[in-house]
């Protein structure tokens, strides 16, 4: 096996360790919403200092149920990640590119 395939195991099994370990440990069992976001468990807190407490503004736009707001979030985080891929993609094709051309550099980097 390949040192790079080698590490990709381990970084996966890593990342899977960390995702079912609190759910097989049961972290999270005596809330009532095991896994709610750090917004929620801020509110939380907040309230229990002082309960009337009062936001300094709104949000522009409270969508109309958790489901929805996992959605865009979901849609956001995939859109993050999509121009995220392209950059790293297109810095890798140029590479690859100026090392075919028999290491000319690629115009406008390092100008």
């Amino acid at each position: 096996m390949k040192r790079n395939a080698r590490i990709d195991l381990l970084l996966l099994v890593a990342v899977a360790v960390l995702a079912v370990a609190p759910l097989v440990l049961g972290l999270g069992d005596h809330k009532e919403e095991p896994f709610a976001g750090a917004d929620a468990e801020a509110e939380t807190a907040i309230t229990e200092i002082d309960p009337d407490y009062e936001p300094w503004f709104s949000p522009l736009y409270e969508p109309p149920s958790g489901e929805i707001e996992s959605a865009l979030f979901a849609v956001q985080a995939a859109l993050g990640a999509g121009v995220l891929a392209y950059y790293f993609g297109l810095r890798r094709g140029r590479r690859q590119g100026a090392e075919r051309a028999g290491a000319a550099p690629v115009a406008g980097e390092g100008d």
